[in-house]
């Protein structure tokens, strides 16, 4: 994970950072339009500082930094969650650390049944090291979307690294329909809680770190960026 971090300037800056640049990189996508809204609120946006403040702990939060494409290495293999932004906030009571998925009308990804359909020693580990992070039992439910598994473990890992009193992972989606809601609402019930769209909910891990998760809808102006 490299350490030296240089500033973007302009969203076409968060183009190389992509896994497919030439294939991600389309008006219309999650990708454009998820650095075009966070490059022009230089920091989380409105939409999204205004749902976390529904947790009263959330209240005032302010961005100390924002990393496109943050990658945060997972046992069990070699690849890591790619974060499509990590943030680190801050609140009057202290630091806050936010996972983002950005969304349009790209899927979530295989279920947790699907991605084990060839499993190795490797990947149950990794998938009993997530469920052991979230407090939700081994194995999980098949039709659950792994992606959120990795995308919230990955919010709570950096949490520990930076000592930040909460985690958080935000589905920040500009389609119109707001399609996946539904495997994002499936994600919840293993914590019996209940999603919708701009909506904070809030659970307590088995560490005792509060993990608040959100779906935020974003400005669908940022489509034909």
């Amino acid at each position: 994970m490299a350490r030296i971090l240089i500033p973007a300037s302009s969203p076409e800056d968060w183009k190389r950072f992509l896994a497919e640049p030439d294939k991600q990189w389309r008006t219309g996508y999650s990708a454009r339009s998820l650095a075009h809204c966070w490059q022009h609120a230089d920091g989380i946006p409105s939409e999204i500082l205004s749902v976390l403040a529904q947790v009263p702990s959330l209240r005032g939060l302010k961005t100390v930094l924002a990393i496109p494409e943050h990658q945060v290495p997972l046992p069990g293999g070699r690849r890591p969650s790619q974060n499509d932004v990590w943030a680190l906030a801050e609140t009057a009571t202290g630091l806050v650390s936010i996972a983002v998925e950005g969304k349009v009308s790209e899927p979530f990804g295989p279920t947790v049944g699907e991605w084990l359909s060839e499993a190795s020693t490797g990947k149950e580990d990794r998938l009993r090291f997530l469920c052991g992070e979230l407090g939700v039992g081994f194995p999980p439910p098949g039709h659950v979307r792994y992606q959120l598994f990795h995308r919230t473990v990955s919010a709570i890992l950096e949490a520990k690294r930076f000592r930040a009193g909460a985690a958080a992972m935000v589905v920040h989606s500009f389609s119109p329909t707001n399609e996946w809601l539904d495997d994002y609402q499936a994600f919840l019930a293993l914590f019996s809680l209940q999603g919708d769209v701009d909506k904070a909910v809030t659970t307590r891990l088995p560490t005792g770190l509060p993990l608040h998760v959100a779906w935020v809808h974003g400005s669908e102006g940022y489509l034909r960026a």
